[in-house]
């Protein structure tokens, strides 16, 4: 929706819908660390496993659900789904490599420029002109992250943070594809980018063979909890919000992170992460608000 147009009771009810769908992604992603710490294998063969589990789930369900017309939508794909299954795979994929030529610092907070770059895309895609209440709060939001993640320094980690840059665009032009495209189911295209980041990361993977039966347990978990369900939610939430915001309410998956740890392994966040957590969280909070009292109030 474009900035100043009225909202119609069934698209004010469809934001809502799309807002909470977002949140629950978010919650979901941010899963991760908790799964992450259960295995200890290398990060290209819990990637194999976890995408061929996610993958292999949001299939099966859409077979089982929708019957044959699930099978067509796998076997039929547009190709708007298979630019945002591209840009899906191409993000999970610059990730891991990302995390190894430099810090999580810097991967997370050029992850966290995610509502800016998907403004920009939107606006250049779509015509879409961001709320000027999405963007201040994107400011405060990213500052939070930074909070959390201590002393970030660029460093001299030059490709790292070229692959993270990269990342952050491919998500950032995934989120805005989904939303020119908002007719179009992409519950497809999740499937698809996770059977895709598998095949990609098989030549990668060197501990395949040694998963135990608990392994793919957990594996199978990761999968559906935290890419099958958070991955599947983002596309079909992120079809009815501006580009900029599902992008902003997405970046609650950071202050997220470090509540699963605590919450299963018993390890108490630092200070830090509580005031950058409290900043997240009460920018994504005040610009929800500000969507229901533009709501309530007349055109």
């Amino acid at each position: 929706m474009r900035k100043g147009a009225p909202e119609v009771p069934g698209a004010a009810s469809q934001h809502r819908l799309g807002i909470a769908l977002v949140v629950a992604a978010a919650v979901a992603w941010s899963t991760a660390p908790f799964f992450t710490r259960l295995l200890a294998h290398d990060s290209w063969t819990i990637l194999f496993w976890r995408g061929l589990f996610g993958g292999g789930l949001i299939a099966a369900l859409m077979v089982l659900l929708q019957g044959r017309a699930g099978l067509q939508e796998l076997t039929k794909m547009g190709r708007s789904g298979w630019l945002v299954a591209s840009y899906s795979t191409a993000a999970m994929l610059a990730f891991i490599p990302a995390l190894q030529l430099t810090s999580v610092s810097n991967v997370a907070i050029i992850i966290a420029t995610g509502p800016f770059l998907a403004a920009a895309l939107a606006g250049i895609w779509l015509g879409e002109i961001p709320r000027l209440r999405t963007m201040l709060a994107s400011v405060v939001a990213l500052c939070g992250v930074a909070i959390i993640l201590g002393n970030a320094r660029v460093g001299d980690h030059i490709l790292g943070i070229a692959l993270a840059i990269f990342m952050a665009l491919a998500i950032a032009a995934m989120t805005v594809m989904v939303r020119r495209h908002k007719d179009t189911s992409m519950v497809a295209a999740a499937a698809m980018s996770n059977l895709l980041g598998s095949v990609v990361s098989l030549p990668f993977a060197h501990g395949l063979l040694s998963v135990t039966a608990t392994d793919l347990f957990i594996l199978a978990m990761f999968g559906f909890f935290q890419v099958a369900i958070g991955l599947s939610l983002f596309f079909i939430g992120s079809r009815f919000l501006p580009s900029s915001q599902a992008a902003l309410i997405s970046t609650l998956e950071t202050p997220l992170m470090p509540f699963w740890v605590w919450l299963a392994f018993a390890e108490v966040p630092a200070f830090r992460v509580f005031i950058g957590g409290a900043l997240v969280m009460g920018a994504v909070i005040a610009d929800i608000i500000g969507d229901m009292r533009e709501q309530r109030s007349p055109s």
